[in-house]
């Protein structure tokens, strides 16, 4: 039995849950996420709690259990709390500006670059050098951190470049002179 699937997943007084045969609904406040269930996983809802069962004993499904219970997990605090990935942006004239579902950055390069953020994601930039990504799935928030975070990762010479807030970038030496 997976240590992970078998411990159950306690529903948030603000969170309300509907499980079909393979599928389960999660709404809380922020919103409402679905999860099918892969073939041989199901789930029961009772006293407050989600309960993550296997109906066999292969491989593919012992993976699946304990996989599911943290896509579970991360679902419920995504309704009720939300989550949050930050961007820092460092570079001389390096800034960022978000305006709707669109993201333009100025990352040293000789035209700015666009980007789409999408549906069910917040981009928002307090500051030019910071950047907030906020939204319900986990998924589609890491997903888009990551895709900001590509479009000029953090050089390890001088450090310039998009990073995640508290990266710690390896530097190298670089060239040095010898007499």
């Amino acid at each position: 039995m997976s240590r992970l699937g078998k411990i159950p997943v306690v529903v948030p007084k603000d969170a309300k849950v509907a499980i079909d045969s393979s599928t389960i609904r999660i709404e809380g406040p922020k919103g409402k996420l679905s999860l099918t269930f892969p073939l041989g996983i199901n789930a029961e809802h009772k006293d407050g709690k989600v309960l993550v069962h296997r109906l066999s004993d292969s491989k593919q499904t012992r993976s699946n259990h304990g996989t599911v219970r943290s896509h579970l997990v991360n679902m419920f605090t995504g309704v009720t709390k939300g989550h949050k990935r930050e961007l820092e942006i460092q570079g001389v004239g390096f800034r960022a500006q978000a305006q709707g579902q669109k993201f333009t950055a100025n990352l040293g390069f000789s035209h700015p670059i666009d980007f789409d953020v999408p549906m069910g994601v917040k981009v928002s930039t307090p500051k030019p050098t910071e950047v907030i990504i906020e939204g319900i799935d986990v998924a589609l928030v890491g997903e888009v951190a990551a895709n900001i975070r590509a479009l000029k990762p953090a050089e390890p010479y001088k450090g310039k470049g998009v990073r995640y807030l508290g990266e710690a970038v390896r530097r190298k030496q670089g060239k040095s002179v010898t007499k």
